[in-house]
């Protein structure tokens, strides 16, 4: 069985932008600071990738931070506004029923 918890740990964002720094300034790997900072490989590779990305250092087509953030809202938005369609589309077929 594993010892890992399955709550994720959240880290501040001054947290990650020193541990990237120090990821990316101390000519280790990440792995190695990850483990001196006490995070996951993978989280540190992916703040690293993430601050690239937002530096426009990343691959092409990677999206910035401020990018994702927007994609969330718009694909908030577009849930919502499709739940309401179904409601309107219900109340329609009700009232239309009620009208014959």
């Amino acid at each position: 069985m594993s010892s890992k918890s399955n709550t994720s740990k959240r880290y501040t964002a001054e947290f990650k932008r020193d541990a990237v720094a120090l990821a990316l300034s101390s000519g280790r790997t990440p792995t190695e600071v990850a483990r001196e900072l006490g995070v996951s490989a993978e989280g540190l590779r992916n703040w690293v990738n993430q601050a690239r990305a937002d530096r426009g250092e990343g691959p092409a087509g990677a999206l910035t931070s401020d990018e994702r953030e927007e994609l969330v809202r718009l694909r908030r938005r577009d849930r919502e506004q499709q739940q309401t369609i179904e409601i309107l589309k219900k109340g329609l077929a009700f009232f239309a029923k009620e009208m014959k």
